[in-house]
């Protein structure tokens, strides 16, 4: 009987912390730092895995207000954009901005700063 009592406790407490594990994995957001300087972005691409991830918006040295936008690749008109993408403030120069969590999914996507204005880069999610 002990056994038995010691073994339903191991198999309660072996499925609560698999599904707290599944739980914390889940609620992980991943920080992506990006650099804006005048004109343009420093990193030129990105690949990433499908999951929730923020974006830090470093403005370095332009003299005006930076933004972020993050869209599919060949849909980057407004009504497209990945509102959730957006800085939740603009960044003043020298300083960092950051969007709020974005879940990406397979595809390919494309980041871009229109008050900059930059080209658009490449973000790939595999």
């Amino acid at each position: 009987m002990k056994n038995l009592i010691v073994g339903l406790f191991l198999v309660a407490f072996t499925f609560t912390a698999t599904a707290q594990d599944k739980m914390m994995k889940k609620d992980v957001v991943k920080t992506v730092s990006l650099e804006q300087t005048n004109g343009e972005f420093t990193q030129k691409s990105i690949t990433l895995s499908e999951g929730t991830y923020m974006f830090e918006i470093a403005n370095v040295g332009v003299d005006h207000e930076v933004g972020f936008v993050l869209a599919p690749k060949g849909k980057t008109d407004a009504a497209n954009h990945i509102k959730e993408a957006y800085v939740t403030k603009t960044v003043a120069t020298n300083t960092k901005g950051n969007t709020n969590k974005v879940t990406l999914t397979k595809g390919e996507y494309v980041y871009f700063c229109p008050l900059n204005p930059t080209p658009q880069y490449t973000l790939i999610v595999k």
